[in-house]
């Protein structure tokens, strides 16, 4: 049965791979998507986002959401990330973002919806949180949120917290909090399931618009993580986005524990951490699926069959 989806993304490179599978993939019909500041800045993000769909031949919306956090006004983010770039190196669009803004679309699409659109937010939590206090309603409407974001036993901006969780901690808060059934994948996950230079050449050699792009931007982001952050494998890096995509198509994808999770907004050393009661401490329900597995070699044949097709 194929499901419909809405990704809410932060345009950078994984976003972009994660945005080809949905729109490409055969058990999902894409809805649209909206953007929101994060990896760059949020008219870039739309740009990108643009680029990409215009890239494999794809008409989706996107709506542009919010370009600042919910409570903090800006956050220490450089102009150029080396993993992310800038502007995609795709070539510019001459589409625009549809003038209903991404949190209004958000809200109007869900409402006027079955309850059948899965959320796949895979940049910070902004958008989602704003459209959850704007129609409290939207809990209802909204059957599942798989998210890409938060972790466990480390973070990626700071020692205790993940980049999307951390660039606004609060929306993350009302989130996780809503009451809506999320799955999240967090770094826990994603740094189990790496895509390898050998990888990027097997995309170059299948040769679809999406596999070509999808081998440039990994390529792009082995180079960022070998400068910044290398992972335990040489010339590999985590495609955190497109995971949580893939979860939605094929949950068995991830393995997940059902806990509670909360996200730290006051901590001097932990602000923007996902606190994760797997001991049962708090005594609070539980309230995400959250991922500490991955089934890596299927995550890799999805990704190969997928971006192996075109419109």
């Amino acid at each position: 049965m194929v499901k419909k989806v809405i990704l809410d993304v932060d345009t950078g490179t994984d976003d972009a791979i994660a945005l080809m599978i949905a729109a490409l993939s055969p058990d999902l019909e894409l809805v649209g998507a909206t953007t929101v500041i994060g990896n760059v800045p949020c008219v870039v993000c739309t740009e990108n986002t643009l680029r990409v769909f215009d890239h494999i031949g794809i008409q989706a919306p996107v709506h542009q959401g919010m370009v600042e956090p919910m409570v903090r006004p800006d956050f220490d983010r450089p102009e150029v990330s080396v993993i992310h770039g800038r502007f995609l190196p795709l070539p510019e669009t001459n589409r625009k973002a549809t003038s209903l803004k991404g949190v209004d679309w958000l809200i109007d699409t869900f409402m006027a919806s079955d309850g059948d659109i899965t959320l796949v937010p895979v940049g910070p939590l902004t958008n989602v949180a704003m459209a959850l206090r704007k129609c409290p309603e939207l809990v209802n409407k909204i059957p599942e949120m798989v998210i890409m974001g938060g972790a466990h036993h480390y973070g990626n901006r700071s020692a205790s917290a993940e980049f999307n969780i951390w660039v606004d901690p609060e929306a993350a808060k009302v989130v996780v909090n809503s009451g809506v059934p999320i799955r999240m994948v967090p770094l826990d996950a994603t740094h189990q399931a790496l895509t390898s230079l050998d990888d990027c050449a097997k995309f170059r050699e299948i040769g679809t618009p999406a596999a070509v792009a999808a081998a440039s931007f990994a390529e792009q982001r082995i180079k960022g993580y070998n400068a910044t952050q290398p992972m335990k494998i040489k010339d590999t890096t985590p495609v955190h986005d497109a995971l949580a995509v893939c979860a939605v198509i094929d949950p068995s994808v991830i393995k997940t524990e059902f806990i509670h999770v909360d996200v730290e907004t006051k901590g001097e050393l932990t602000d923007g951490r996902t606190v994760c009661d797997f001991a049962k401490r708090s005594g609070k329900e539980p309230n995400v699926h959250f991922a500490m597995g991955v089934d890596s070699p299927k995550f890799k044949a999805m990704m190969f069959d997928i971006l192996s097709r075109t419109t």
